[in-house]
């Protein structure tokens, strides 16, 4: 019953990261945790977060327009909070870092609202995505890397600050997408520099889950063409963090 389960997590969070940008460790991180150790499962997750993201910036037959400058503050400030991460993943467990994870979107909720006005993030302006403080991308990669290496779920943080910038759907996801591809390499690097061994996923259920992660991102990429024509990316983007909240906390709870 376990590998059946798992798959049906990678397959749902492939497809809601091709749809929206983001989510594939929010819907199956809470999952992995519950069935197998909180280690093999960052490790497990830091092998299939890549294949999703490349995917999405390859094989869709278009140019990928990620905000590189951002990209590589994020990267930048995400080294240290990698190392953070690592320190939190072995002294919490799995309900504890599900919760921590919980907390984590909602704060990014009620900061999102607190910051933005009304309908700001759902357009645009004419001359591309507005200003930020000079302090929201380092924080928004230093909680990033610390997040990727603790709870394999960097999005919240990266999310608020471009929803922040009025970023366009395609933009966000973009930017998002490259920023976990790096993101997926500063994970292994913290995991390896800290010794942490046990985050070696089994290579029989890799190699089994991996099928899953491809055919997720194809269903969720065509979600994502249609979100990106209307209004209503950032609305569904809200929905999915409240859903992963709850879903998560009912699978560590139960």
């Amino acid at each position: 019953m376990i590998v059946p389960l798992l798959l049906v997590a990678v397959m749902a969070g492939a497809s809601l990261q091709a749809a929206t940008g983001f989510g594939f460790g929010l819907l199956a991180a809470p999952v992995l945790f519950a069935v197998i150790e909180p280690q093999p499962a960052i490790g497990l997750l830091a092998v299939l977060g890549p294949e999703i993201n490349l995917l999405t910036l390859l094989t869709e037959g278009r140019r990928p327009a990620p905000l590189l400058r951002e990209v590589a503050v994020v990267v930048g400030f995400a080294g240290p909070g990698a190392l953070l991460g690592v320190a939190v993943l072995r002294s919490l467990d799995a309900v504890a870092l599900q919760i921590m994870v919980s907390v984590g979107v909602i704060v990014t909720l009620v900061i999102r609202h607190a910051l933005t006005t009304e309908g700001s993030a759902r357009v645009a302006p004419a001359d591309g995505p507005r200003p930020r403080p000079a302090w929201s991308a380092p924080l928004a990669g230093f909680l990033a890397g610390a997040l990727s290496t603790s709870t394999s779920t960097p999005g919240p943080p990266l999310l608020l600050h471009l929803l922040g910038r009025g970023a366009r759907p395609w933009v966000v996801r973009d930017t998002l997408t490259t920023c976990f591809l790096a993101l997926g390499l500063v994970t292994p690097l913290a995991l390896l520099a800290t010794r942490t061994t046990e985050a070696i996923p089994d290579l029989a259920l890799t190699l089994t889950l991996i099928p899953a992660a491809v055919v997720g991102h194809l269903l969720g990429r065509r979600v994502f063409a249609r979100l990106a024509r209307g209004h209503h990316y950032e609305l569904v983007v809200t929905i999915v963090l409240l859903v992963s909240v709850g879903s998560g906390l009912v699978a560590v709870l139960t």
